[in-house]
């Protein structure tokens, strides 16, 4: 009877590592490195996602973090253009 559990456990423990593996591998398809300027400082992140669109959303959510204050500035500098987006792939 152990040796079924065992089984089980050791089945769905590799299942469930095939599953987060290729979900990440899907992420990895659109990485980019943004840059943004906003109120004289700058910040570029790099971000991964299932689109270049978000992967750009996210990499300039990630800089807008680090160079503004605040909800208002963070939606200012999120409405920013970019200074930069560079595909990494």
């Amino acid at each position: 009877m152990n040796r079924k559990i065992l089984l089980i456990v050791l089945v769905a423990a590799v299942a469930f590592v095939a599953i987060i593996y290729t979900s990440m591998r899907d992420l990895r398809n659109n990485r980019v490195e943004v840059c943004i300027t906003f109120n004289g400082r700058q910040a570029c992140r790099v971000a991964s996602g299932p689109s270049q669109a978000e992967a750009t959303r996210t990499a300039s959510d990630n800089a807008c973090a680090l160079i503004a204050s605040g909800v208002t500035e963070t939606m200012a500098c999120g409405r920013t253009q970019p200074d930069s987006v560079k595909p990494l792939n």
